[in-house]
């Protein structure tokens, strides 16, 4: 959330960050908000001084026995007090509409965000890799190729929940696994200390990652409890220090973990039907950072290598790209997506989104560090978090660049010891 001082006093630059952003902003509405709090706060602090003032009156009066004149004053401090009450209730309803207002504007963006309306505009950062072509047979996406060796089954997934959603076998299972196990070795090897979460969070720890309000629609919900599904680690692992105040010597913090994510998908009907790249169950591991803002971009750019390592070791070709003020995530303030070379769709698809959100989270979830040697009291550190990375589209893309002219795949060098030294997975025999 922002800070309510920083938009008064920029309020020309919200404006037109959210522009940029192709978001809605009430400005007025807000310095209206806010006139009216400043006001309410103003009239209560100067009735508290003038009650304090009356009581110490009343307090001498007693003392000299004039007890009229103390009755008198007494009267007026009720009045007083009648009027701080309804003062402090207008003060709480601006406080209100205040927060609720802000609770929807997204975060502003870094001055090396690059400005644009939409995905077209995000500009390629680099390269790795050479994305294969098929001359020697045709292609098959990664949907055909995982029903023909019979380790993705679509239909099974259908009969147990719905459409989009989908199941493994075999050594498709084995697969995800390895994958996942995979991942987490490789992250906790450069620094970061694994966690195990729940896969459901509350409103308050979806409050603290900005996936509520805004968001409602996107998240499955329990009907009792009042729960949700998460729809990623970023949820439970940026709320591990929500309340809480960090000493600087702890910074940066660098977390991640595996979880199942869920999401509902409502904004995107009719994108990527086909295949395991938009479902509403998915594994992914999670990368999360906690920073002072010097550390904060040097984090980031190192969590984007963290990603990119994963891809390098399994040999798939991906890109990075920076993300436009069009296209950027809601607590955002800067973003890259690394996207992985994937044949069926002969371009590249998002498989890691990294982001530095400055202290957007950390002001809505109350975290904050203390530094003594350079400033007083506390102050709200900065989150990052990035996927290291969606298994399933992990799997996918290996699927599609690692297959043989005979269905087969090939297995990536590094996952063979996760895979149990298998090095191809074959098409399975029929059952006599």
């Amino acid at each position: 959330m922002l800070d309510i001082k920083f938009v008064r006093e920029n309020l020309s630059a919200v404006e037109e960050t959210m522009r940029n952003r192709n978001a809605s902003f009430d400005s007025q509405a807000f310095l209206d908000l806010d006139a009216r709090r400043r006001e309410a706060i103003q009239k209560e602090e100067a009735l508290q001084a003038e009650r304090n003032a009356a009581s110490k009156q009343i307090g001498q009066l007693m003392k000299e026995g004039k007890q009229a004149e103390a009755e008198e004053a007494k009267d007026k401090v009720r009045v007083i007090n009648e009027e701080i009450d309804r003062l402090s209730e207008e003060r709480q309803q601006a406080d209100s509409g205040l927060t609720d207002l802000l609770m929807h504007v997204p975060n502003m963006v870094h001055e090396s965000t690059p400005v644009g309306k939409d995905e077209d505009d995000n500009p390629e950062v680099r390269r790795w890799g050479t994305p294969r072509t098929f001359s020697d047979f045709p292609m098959k996406p990664h949907w055909d190729l995982g029903t023909d060796l019979n380790i993705i089954d679509f239909e099974r997934g259908v009969k147990l929940a719905e459409s989009r959603f989908y199941v493994l076998g075999g050594a498709g299972a084995r697969l995800e696994r390895a994958l996942i196990s995979f991942m987490l070795d490789q992250h906790t090897s450069r620094g970061y200390k694994e966690w195990w979460v729940p896969a459901l969070a509350n409103t308050a720890t979806l409050t603290g990652t900005a996936q509520l309000p805004k968001f409602e629609e996107d998240l499955y919900k329990t009907t009792t409890e009042g729960l949700y599904l998460i729809p990623t680690a970023e949820v439970q692992l940026t709320n591990l220090h929500a309340q809480e105040i960090l000493d600087v010597d702890q910074l940066p913090l660098r977390y991640c973990a595996f979880t199942p994510c869920f999401r509902e998908e409502a904004g995107s009907a009719g994108r990527d039907t086909r295949g395991i790249i938009r479902v509403h169950q998915f594994s992914k591991v999670e990368m999360v950072k906690y920073a002072t803002p010097e550390q904060a971009w040097d984090e980031l750019e190192s969590m984007v290598e963290d990603a990119e390592n994963i891809l390098q070791k399994l040999d798939l070709p991906y890109r990075v790209i920076s993300l436009c003020t069009g296209d950027i995530g809601f607590s955002s303030a800067k973003t890259y997506d690394v996207e992985v070379w994937m044949p069926s769709y002969d371009g590249y698809k998002e498989i890691s989104s990294c982001s530095c959100c400055t202290d957007f989270q950390a002001r809505r979830a109350n975290i904050r560090y203390k530094d003594p040697d350079n400033f007083k009291g506390t102050r709200y550190l900065y989150t990052l978090n990035g996927s290291g990375l969606a298994v399933g589209r992990c799997m996918a893309a290996i699927l599609e660049n690692y297959q043989n002219a005979d269905g087969s795949i090939t297995v990536p060098e590094a996952l063979v010891p996760y895979m149990g030294g298998l090095t191809r997975i074959e098409p399975e025999e029929p059952k006599a």
